[in-house]
Parts: structure tokens; C-alpha cells; sequence
């Protein structure tokens, strides 16, 4: 792995728990990595937005970090049911996750609106974790490259060079999330070292150098080893493995 300065990165997501389970959940998590050394390491969890509250309560004094799993691009409006960037600092969150596949495939997500709630993240200071990846028909015909590219130029080359240090990208190879699939560590590899690439030609090898990167595709405890050596891999998006905290922390001390 490069020798960068900037931190690796590990999110997880606790979806459809009430706010009971989160609260066990964070407990033993934080019991779990009381004892670990994270070196440049940053773990964040993103509960549902019910949960947002009581999460960032729970760890104002620990080194987990606390992510909303969305919001809207609008400061208000008549957007019933829509939390915004105002919202999320009101109760402690810097940082959120835009783009997941699965906002993509059944809110009907677009480059366009997800250009418009990096700006608005941006706005509020806060920290975009930028998700984006090809799906299965699109790596059987060769094409993940251009639909990879068209994603991260379309929602984020329009930002300036100073706004990237608030990006955080994470790859998601939609055919490896949630299906016992996964991409090969070197497959992984080949990607990121595009993505990286691709930001290069657009800013510059310092900047693109300095971005992490996150593979999010069916990370566990068997592979992330691997997967977390590879050069252009920075840290990982983890879903089911980390609602086991056996798992999440064996996964942690991959890195």
C-alpha cells in the first residue's frame, strides 16, 4: 500500500434496526476496538436517520465517527419526509454517504442531483462519501472504465481542486454488493488505480494521490486482508460483515 499520510477508512451501515439494537450494537463495537490501535484509521457507522441522534450521542467521545446514509440537496422547501445538511449538523453529523447503489437503482438517483447534494454537503462544511460503480452487464461488456468515469466527472469534476479534501470515494461493483459475489483484490486494484488515474488527468498526481478511495464490494474478514494491501485501496464500505462485530473487528485489524 502507498505510504500516504491521510487516514484509511472503514463505514459501515446499520440499516433497518431500531434504536435499541443500534445502542447494543454501538456498545459492543466500541467495546470491541477499545483495545485496537488505529493508525490512521477512521471508523464510521451509518445508522438510519431515526438513529442518527443517539448514535452521535453514543460516540461524541470515541473514535468511531458517525455518517447519514443520505440527505437532500435543498436548505427547505416543501420536501416532505427529507432530512437536509442543516438537520444532520443540528444533531452532531459531518458526514454522509451520497450515491449508494441502492439510492441509484430505486430512488432513481442521477449524476445530475447527486452533483447538487455534493454542493450542498460542501456548503455546510461537511463530508461527502461519494458512491459509484458499474453494474453486472456492464462488466461483462467491458464498459465499467466509461461508466466508472462518466459517474465521478459528472457529479464531482465540477468542483474546485480545494474541495476534493472533503471527498471520500467509494467504489461499489454493484454485482458484488449483498450477493456473496465479490470483485478479486486485483480486480479491485485495477479499478481504484483508474479511478485514481482518471482524477489525475482532470487535477493533478498530488491531489488524486491524496484522495482515499474505498472498495466497497462484499468485504469480510477471508479477504480483506488482501484487498486492504493493494495499493490504490484505502480503506473499505462494509455492509452485512460488519453487524457482526467478530467479523467487523477482524475486518478492522486487516488493515
Amino acid at each position: 500500500m502507498l505510504n500516504r499520510d491521510y487516514e484509511e477508512w472503514l463505514k459501515i451501515t446499520l440499516t433497518q434496526y431500531d434504536a435499541e439494537v443500534t445502542k447494543a450494537l454501538v456498545k459492543e463495537l466500541e467495546k470491541a476496538i477499545k483495545d485496537v490501535t488505529l493508525v490512521n484509521t477512521r471508523v464510521v457507522i451509518s445508522p438510519t436517520f431515526v438513529n442518527l441522534q443517539k448514535a452521535s450521542k453514543m460516540t461524541k467521545k470515541s473514535v468511531i465517527e458517525v455518517a447519514a446514509q443520505n440527505m437532500h440537496f435543498a436548505e427547505n422547501g416543501a420536501f416532505t419526509g427529507e432530512i437536509s445538511a442543516g438537520m444532520l449538523k443540528s444533531v452532531g453529523v459531518k458526514t454522509v454517504i451520497l450515491g449508494h447503489s441502492e439510492r441509484r437503482a430505486y430512488f432513481n438517483e442521477t449524476d445530475a442531483l447527486l452533483a447538487k447534494k455534493v454542493d450542498t454537503a460542501l456548503a455546510h462544511d461537511m463530508r461527502a462519501i461519494f458512491c459509484f460503480g458499474e453494474e453486472l452487464e456492464d462488466r461483462k461488456s467491458g464498459n465499467e472504465e466509461a461508466i466508472v468515469e462518466a459517474q465521478i466527472k459528472n457529479a464531482l469534476f465540477h468542483l474546485p481542486a480545494s474541495a476534493w479534501k472533503h471527498i471520500v470515494l467509494a467504489y461499489e461493483p454493484v454485482w458484488a454488493i449483498g450477493t456473496g459475489e465479490t470483485a478479486s483484490p486485483q480486480q479491485a486494484q485495477d479499478m481504484h488505480a483508474f479511478i485514481r488515474k482518471t482524477i489525475a488527468n482532470q487535477y493533478s498526481a498530488d491531489l488524486a494521490d491524496e484522495v482515499s478511495i474505498l472498495y466497497g464490494g462484499s468485504v469480510k474478514p477471508a479477504n480483506a486482508k488482501e484487498i486492504f494491501s493493494k495499493e490504490d485501496v484505502d480503506g473499505g464500505l462494509i455492509g452485512g460483515a460488519a453487524l457482526d462485530i467478530e467479523q467487523f473487528t477482524a475486518i478492522i485489524n486487516a488493515f
